[in-house]
């Protein structure tokens, strides 16, 4: 049996076997409470009796960075031994940091994406700091504080600060005690600045600095040190720290919480060697690395931040309406509604809220969401160009990083920006989806419901348009239409993508009849069922007037298609918004979508229900939806309980008695032609009066009338106050 020692600063002794790399290694623990001469003698009572010796926190050089120094003492103490190695960890421990870190995000893919990240100390972590380091840019040294008790610490995104300090810091440190090198757990002499941890995310390095001089609090913080002890673990726990991590090998089994410091993994790993005169560097030790089967000891200390799946959804202000009623930016509405909409579309994205309370009844899964927002109007995305919305979606992909999110879906009109996510996905981490898959879904099983409600006995015989039918989700709303009713009419302003898109249909579903059309005006009046899908601004998508009586809407576009005021010209069309979603659990958004509780659009549903499967990879992307991802995402609906919510229109739920109004005048135009001439003509002249909108948005007005001097001060200070509020 192999026999190694490791002399550690503390006081306590102890001795225990473990298995390591297949055999039986006899570890002895010896105090030496952090002085040098103990340490010496040590080393020489135990030369040539033990096989190797590890110097748990009595380091020979100091490393910072790309800097090092030769620790004045820590330097002479292997030479004490004249014949058993003596190693201090400084040959296996950046190694073992940069693969520990690389399998623990295998283990918790993005568990270190995106988030601020303090060293405590940096010293001698050169391997983890760079492992980190290449999964986000925000890495700061808290080792100033740490050593020299200072308010501040240098970083702060700034290498120039960094080179310049960290020689100081290792010249006054080359001769300092190895328990100030190295602090242990214990109330320090001089309390250190709170404000370091507080930024923090992720708090890396050793546990006796961490213990020492974090505050009393760390909620929500990941921890991620070489070894903990169980004490470690009730600690940090008592502080709510969410998430341990322990880069060092297990003894007690794959998964288990490293217990053992790199000094004493060196230990061991010496004492392996096959060839016992081969030189005690990274380079000897690999090949046995390369056999250590283990994953970082990953526990979570929290039961409430346990086994969730988390995503995040990005919305954004439909009109200049939605940034007036938010209760941060009330104050807009003194201002000119062109200066707000144009400067509010440079912010960058909000964290808006967070999302609570879903759980799968059928595996139990809990999820939970991060709302996010852009604060450009559809018609500021549409007048920038692709690039400028590409850019704050990447921002808000970060963003959800940093939360823990490991999808994000992409609301409203930024689907339709562009490419519809595809190069968002490209340029993100994260996983990206549209959502477009569960909105067709949704959208045709609340078709279906309204058209039946309306009194459809065979919907096989009656007869559906969809306008923008090459887009995204009006194509495959098209072919889906199709398979069921048989009778379509594409309208779409792309004649070229209409004809491919017919021959499609024609291929796929023999007997169909298909018109195609790039104007619904003069086919409207024969369709039972009409859906729209447009990204379309500033034009009539659907003209109600020419309706034919009982007629179906369907409105899947966000912003909508049709306003209201049109709607009421005809009331016996039933007009509805695409179907909404109720995600299971007792769902709570944290914020007014402006849906009823627990309902959700589906394109959000579709991001929480990825989530709650754990199918975290780009989904529904471009404008190609294919109807076996259509397929899928209804069986996961199904699978997970998702529901459809009752049918809405106009953010009104569509009562019976209300459709049962609208059949009635249905049925009484149909049976009455002269009656239904004379509602038809009327309502033709009034929408004739009507200003041609699409997306409930109108032409910007002028605002002359408005103080001019109001509005040329309003610019800089708007800008002031939205970056300010955006922080």
């Amino acid at each position: 049996m192999k026999q190694v020692l490791v002399i550690h600063l503390n006081q306590d002794n102890n001795t225990e076997v473990v298995q390591f790399l297949g055999q039986e290694i006899q570890i002895q623990r010896k105090g030496c409470n952090g002085d040098p001469e103990q340490a010496r003698a040590l080393i020489a009572e135990y030369d040539g009796k033990v096989d190797a010796i590890g110097l748990d926190g009595l380091p020979a050089v100091l490393e910072l960075g790309p800097f090092n120094q030769p620790h004045e003492i820590g330097q002479t103490l292997p030479a004490v031994a004249q014949t058993t190695p003596v190693v201090d960890g400084s040959g296996i421990r950046a190694g073992l940091e940069r693969w520990g870190v690389i399998l623990a995000d295998r283990a918790q893919p993005g568990i270190f994406a995106q988030k601020h990240i303090l060293m405590v100390p940096g010293l001698n972590h050169p391997g983890l700091t760079q492992a980190l380091s290449r999964r986000s840019p925000h890495v700061r040294y808290a080792d100033p504080v740490v050593y020299f008790a200072m308010p501040q610490f240098p970083g702060v995104g700034s290498q120039i600060t960094f080179n310049r300090a960290a020689p100081g810091t290792l010249e006054q440190l080359q001769a300092a005690a190895f328990r100030r090198i190295r602090p242990q757990a214990g109330q320090p002499g001089t309390p250190r600045a709170a404000a370091p941890f507080e930024w923090a995310d992720v708090i890396a390095g050793d546990i006796g600095a961490i213990r020492r001089y974090a505050p009393a609090k760390l909620k929500h913080k990941t921890v991620v040190v070489e070894c903990a002890s169980e004490t470690d673990v009730a600690d940090l726990r008592e502080r709510g720290v969410a998430i341990l991590v322990t880069l060092m090998p297990s003894t007690e089994g794959e998964k288990s919480l490293g217990r053992w410091p790199a000094a004493a993994i060196e230990a061991m790993l010496a004492a392996l060697r096959s060839n016992t005169t081969d030189p005690l560097t990274e380079d000897t030790y690999l090949d046995l690395m390369a056999e250590i089967e283990w994953t970082p000891g990953i526990r979570y200390l929290q039961p409430s931040e346990a086994g969730i799946n988390r995503f995040a959804f990005v919305i954004h202000p439909l009109n200049i309406k939605f940034i007036h009623n938010d209760p941060r930016f009330r104050w807009t509405r003194y201002l000119p509604n062109k200066l707000v909409e144009t400067v509010a579309a440079y912010m960058p994205p909000m964290y808006i809220s967070r999302i609570t309370g879903g759980q799968s009844p059928t595996t139990g899964q809990k999820i939970e969401g991060y709302l996010f927002s852009l604060a450009a109007t559809p018609r500021e995305m549409m007048r920038h160009g692709e690039r400028f919305t590409y850019n704050r979606l990447n921002a808000a992909a970060r963003m959800s990083e940093r939360k823990g999110a490991r999808i994000m879906g992409l609301g409203a009109f930024t689907s339709v920006v562009g490419d519809a996510g595809i190069t968002v996905a490209h340029e993100s981490d994260i996983a990206i989806t549209s959502g477009n898959s569960l909105t067709v879904s949704a959208t045709l099983e609340a078709a279906k419901q309204a058209v039946i409600k309306m009194g459809a006995k065979d919907l096989t015989k009656g007869k559906v348009m969809i306008i923008g039918a090459t887009g995204s989700i009006g194509s495959i709303c098209s072919r889906l239409l199709a398979q069921a009713i048989f009778d379509v009419v594409l309208v779409s302003i792309e004649p070229e993508r209409l004809i491919d898109l017919k021959r499609t249909i024609q291929e796929e579903t023999p007997g169909a009849n298909v018109t195609i059309a790039t104007k619904a005006d003069g086919l409207l009046g024969d369709c039972d069922l009409i859906v729209t899908a447009t990204s379309a601004f500033g034009q009539r998508i659907v003209d109600i007037s020419q309706c034919k009586p009982g007629a179906v809407v369907c409105d899947v576009a966000r912003p909508a298609d049709i306003n209201k005021a049109e709607a009421d010209l005809r009331p016996d069309v039933l007009v509805i918004e695409s179907g909404e979603v109720l995600i299971p659990g007792d769902i709570d958004f944290g914020y007014n979508i402006g849906l009823p509780p627990k309902t959700a659009y589906a394109c959000l549903a579709e991001t929480a229900l990825l989530a709650m499967e754990g199918r975290f990879e780009d989904y529904t992307l471009g404008r190609n939806i294919t109807i076996e991802r259509v397929k899928e995402i209804y069986h996961l609906f199904k699978k997970h309980e998702f529901q459809i919510a009752g049918l809405r229109s106009f953010d009104e739920y569509v009562t019976d008695e209300v459709v049962a109004e609208k059949r009635k005048l249905a049925d009484q135009y149909r049976s009455d032609p002269a009656l239904f001439a004379r509602v038809q003509k009327e309502a033709m002249a009034k929408i004739a009066t009507m200003p041609v909108m699409a997306k409930g948005v109108e032409a910007a007005k002028d605002n002359s009338t408005r103080n001019i001097a109001l509005g040329a001060a309003g610019v800089g200070l708007l800008a002031l106050l939205l970056r300010r509020r955006a922080k």
